[in-house]
């Protein structure tokens, strides 16, 4: 039985951070911001895809890299080509998050990854975000261009949407100041 699909989003370009490095490159409590995001999907026994394109990001022992030659038409083109690699391996669903979220903890990924919705998101305390589960029935309704994901199927097709309840968090590092925030935090994950 296939392991479920854990797909990190690494493409974009990360033209907010004004740090000396791409903000997936940047320390965050030693380590390298993408690096937190696929321990945390590793470790809830997921196999692993990151969506690569702009930075060169260092590989990961056992974690497949997708580069996606289109990264600056937006996230869009990154999710696509998680859906063609996925339509090439016959899988019928995966679970997306981005790799500049390394606050999702592995029971989140492993809680949403479980859900037999067409479409699961992570719902924190109320609030929904990262990681949604996308069933193969909705491939179709994903956005082909633009900067949209999947969140755009949250709204226009609530029907076929379950909220799983997570702790932990989907913050996100866009900037320098985020970076700085998280690092003078004790809390790794």
């Amino acid at each position: 039985m296939q392991r479920p699909i854990a797909v990190l989003l690494a493409a974009g370009g990360g033209t907010r951070f004004q740090g000396t490095t791409h903000k997936l490159l940047a320390p965050l409590h030693g380590r390298p911001v993408y690096q937190w995001a696929i321990e945390h999907a590793l470790e809830a026994d997921l196999e692993v895809w990151v969506i690569t394109g702009c930075a060169e990001l260092e590989p990961v022992a056992t974690v497949e890299f997708l580069h996606n030659k289109n990264w600056a038409s937006g996230q869009a083109s990154s999710l696509q080509r998680a859906v063609t690699h996925a339509r090439e391996r016959g899988l019928d669903a995966f679970t997306v998050g981005l790799a500049d979220q390394p606050f999702i903890t592995p029971l989140a990924w492993r809680s949403v990854s479980a859900s037999t919705s067409p479409i699961a998101v992570a719902n924190y305390n109320g609030v929904r975000g990262n990681p949604v589960r996308l069933d193969s029935t909705v491939w179709e309704l994903l956005p082909t261009e633009g900067d949209l994901g999947a969140r755009s199927l949250l709204t226009q097709r609530p029907e076929l949407v379950a909220d799983v309840p997570c702790d932990g968090s989907s913050a996100d590092i866009d900037t320098l100041e985020d970076l700085q925030r998280w690092n003078s935090s004790t809390n790794s994950r």
